[in-house]
């Protein structure tokens, strides 16, 4: 179908952000990562990865005698709740002067997880020229957010997120003070099994998580359901539409390990699912 091969350019980003993009190569857009990686085994198994997952790396820049960063996790076998390490000391991040700015002016949505601040903040700055859906998956608190956060079309919080931000307790006030002082098109959080909340400037929409049995893994749960969620705005501009699509793509991910193929989901298992959700 037409309207799922439009190119969707998620980046600069690191593990969340590769997570995205290869969870939007399997729901059936056209994918592309922008990061660094090392020169060494890591880096090399990285691209090869993202090859076999669909993923175009051609804007994936490799530094010369650099480790590559790499996550490790840990997975309760009770829960499927997972923690979390990085290794990623002396990879020079992302500069601003090397990303493709042709690439992301053609895309339709630029995908941002906080990393690689430099390169992130120029290449938003070139998607809201060009009229690209910029939809930052804000989850930590890092450098340069400040810069990022005004630039975002799609400001999807984690609660954690957003309450540190604002100081306040209720996510709901959160999320509606933020849309007032920042006015993306949808600002939002999501708070796991608790569900998720967004709001226009018009609309305040909550939808809750579907229950899913025999948890095997939550790695990429919120990665994919900022990227499932982006692509419905996308194609409906409807608010439950967006959050249930989204929280589908995140619960069918957590039946395996890893936030990628083969626990991402395909479209067609989503819109399954959903069906006979109803």
């Amino acid at each position: 179908m037409a309207a799922y091969e439009n190119r969707i350019i998620l980046g600069t980003g690191a593990q969340p952000a590769g997570n995205a993009a290869a969870g939007a190569a399997s729901l059936g857009m056209a994918s592309a990562f922008i990061g660094v990686v090392g020169d060494d085994p890591d880096g090399r198994t990285i691209l090869s990865d993202f090859a076999s997952q669909g993923v175009d790396t051609s804007m994936v820049r490799v530094r010369p005698g650099a480790s590559s960063a790499i996550a490790y996790l840990w997975i309760d076998a009770e829960t499927g709740a997972r923690s979390c390490a990085w290794t990623r000391e002396g990879l020079e991040e992302l500069h601003k002067d090397e990303i493709d700015a042709g690439a992301i002016a053609s895309a339709k949505i630029l995908h941002l997880d906080g990393h690689n601040p430099e390169g992130a903040i120029a290449a938003a700055r070139v998607a809201r020229e060009a009229g690209v859906t910029v939809n930052y998956d804000a989850g930590t608190h890092r450098d340069g957010m400040e810069e990022l956060l005004p630039l975002a079309d799609l400001l999807v919080c984690s609660e954690e997120f957003i309450l540190k931000l604002t100081g306040l307790s209720d996510a709901e006030d959160a999320v509606r003070q933020v849309w007032a002082k920042y006015r993306p098109k949808v600002c939002g959080a999501t708070m796991g099994a608790r569900g998720s909340m967004c709001y226009d400037g018009r609309d305040f929409v909550k939808c809750p998580a579907f229950k899913v049995e025999n948890v095997v893994d939550t790695t990429g749960c919120g990665d994919l359901f900022h990227t499932a969620f982006a692509i419905r705005w996308l194609e409906t501009h409807d608010l439950m539409e967006c959050q249930r699509f989204a929280a589908a793509t995140s619960a069918l991910k957590c039946r395996g390990l890893s936030g990628r193929p083969p626990s991402a989901p395909s479209r067609a298992e989503v819109e399954q699912f959903l069906e006979c959700s109803r």
